[in-house]
């Protein structure tokens, strides 16, 4: 099937935020001559910690990485128990951090990660809200000490953002055009995940890795919504079908790319579009002529909801030592897998 052919059989909307409708076989991901410059990796909870594994595992292929609401890389080193105890809660201690760093020497020197120096050039947002009680806001904190050993200059290339008052999620702007339902309190989270209040987190993390868009008025640039077939990117996790944006003018390819991961209770395979649709992403990509993939994830017995896999539940049934949280994870392949895609030349 033709680019232009296949791109109309998968699109869903002309607007950012407008409804998805139905298909019943979503297209293939598209090669889209993605642009291989200022690529980032954005992610919420579950998200923000495989946007963490995504990254380091592959610094030279992304410019900046975003974490919401999660803590430190490889926390919880293939452990549910230590996820659990140190890495939402922290009944356990906090993180160990030297440990963290022994299992980050061990997998370079069987080239697992990214090249320290690669992983030093990262330009890294980092945002908790302090009245967090599903991972605790010293994670956040945890995260930021992280890099700031890893960075080369992190005065410069590293923010954190605590939020006083806010609660578990994804901050969308108390003036969010989201419809109501689909947002939550600042200061209770649950529901969507989607979270009422300031700033808006797609603006904020996307300006500090990027720059101001390219447009004057984020939203005023066109472009569309469309589902894609997952099929090719096997992985076990991963739900049959993902979401890509598409800026305006971006079939042509040259856009930039930004991967953007749900977290748990937020995936559109479970029924709750709202992430992909409200999230923000969408109308600030339009105006920075950034394609948002949205890679999706479905829930089962070993992820009941829907998390990505921090922990080590795709590989845990076949390694002792799950290396999820390397380029060896089956997920991190399959992330990676679809960037290639995206980035490759059209046909």
């Amino acid at each position: 099937m033709k680019l232009k052919t296949a791109l109309l059989a998968a699109g869903l909307c002309l607007g950012p935020a407008a409804s998805l409708q139905a298909q019943e076989t979503p297209a293939a991901l598209p090669a889209l001559a993605a642009s291989t410059a200022a690529a980032s990796v954005i992610g919420v909870s579950a998200g923000g910690y495989m946007a963490s594994q995504l990254a380091v595992a592959w610094p030279s292929r992304f410019s900046g990485l975003a974490v919401v609401a999660a803590g430190p890389w490889a926390c919880a080193r293939g452990e549910l128990g230590r996820a659990l105890g140190q890495c939402m809660f922290t009944r356990l201690g906090p993180p160990d951090l030297a440990a963290i760093q022994a299992r980050h020497r061990a997998y370079l020197s069987r080239d697992l990660v990214g090249a320290p120096e690669a992983l030093a050039d990262l330009r890294v947002f980092v945002w908790h809200g302090d009245a967090d009680r599903t991972v605790d806001p010293s994670l956040g904190r945890a995260l930021v000490e992280q890099f700031e050993d890893w960075l080369a200059a992190p005065d410069r290339q590293l923010r954190f953002r605590q939020a006083e008052g806010a609660a578990h999620g994804w901050p969308v702007g108390a003036d969010s055009d989201a419809p109501t339902d689909a947002l939550a309190d600042c200061d209770e989270g649950g529901g969507s995940h989607l979270l009422a209040c300031d700033p808006a987190i797609a603006e904020a993390a996307l300006s500090w890795l990027h720059g101001a868009p390219s447009a004057d008025e984020p939203g005023e640039a066109g472009g569309r919504l469309v589902r894609f077939d997952q099929a090719d990117f096997d992985a076990r996790g991963l739900a049959d079908s993902g979401y890509l944006f598409i800026p305006t003018g971006c079939e042509a390819g040259g856009c930039a790319l930004t991967v953007a991961l749900h977290g748990c209770e937020m995936s559109a395979a479970e029924g709750d579009e709202s992430f992909v649709r409200y999230s923000g992403l969408n109308d600030w990509a339009a105006a920075d002529r950034r394609m948002v993939l949205y890679p999706q994830v479905e829930a089962s017995l070993a992820n009941p909801k829907a998390c990505w896999d921090w922990w080590g539940y795709a590989e845990s049934a076949w390694q002792l030592d799950p290396l999820h949280d390397s380029r060896r994870g089956s997920q991190v392949e399959a992330l990676m897998g679809m960037v290639d895609r995206l980035q490759a030349d059209a046909d």
